[in-house]
């Protein structure tokens, strides 16, 4: 019998799509979920939920980090960190319904230290 393919979670009408933005999120994303997986399936729950309530874990970064431009148009960015005491850290910005995940890093990043 050939393998089956994954089947993708979906989303509810009321959830946010997730969309990788980068590349670089992609692969950032892959090594999270070989590290941190339970962590990281609570993250795209909270993602896909309420990605814009601020939290402890959750909020929009400050700054020169604050914005981001894509397409011509500016966008809050927000860091979420799937743990509380992890230094992974998930850089996104939400464009009407859809979160990107803009970068994702497997360790804090040098710009928030």
């Amino acid at each position: 019998m050939a393998r089956e393919k994954k089947v993708v979670r979906p989303t509810k009408g009321t959830e946010f799509v997730i969309e990788f933005a980068t590349v670089h999120a992609q692969r950032g994303w892959t090594d999270l979920c070989a590290t941190i997986r339970n962590p990281l399936a609570d993250a795209w729950d909270f993602l896909t939920r309420t990605p814009l309530v601020v939290t402890p874990t959750n909020y929009p970064l400050k700054g020169e980090l604050g914005t981001i431009t894509r397409a011509g148009e500016t966008h809050a960015r927000w860091q979420h960190k799937p743990t509380m005491k992890g230094d992974a850290r998930i850089w996104f910005y939400v464009d009407e319904r859809t979160v990107y995940l803009e970068q994702v890093h497997t360790r804090h990043p040098n710009q928030t230290k």
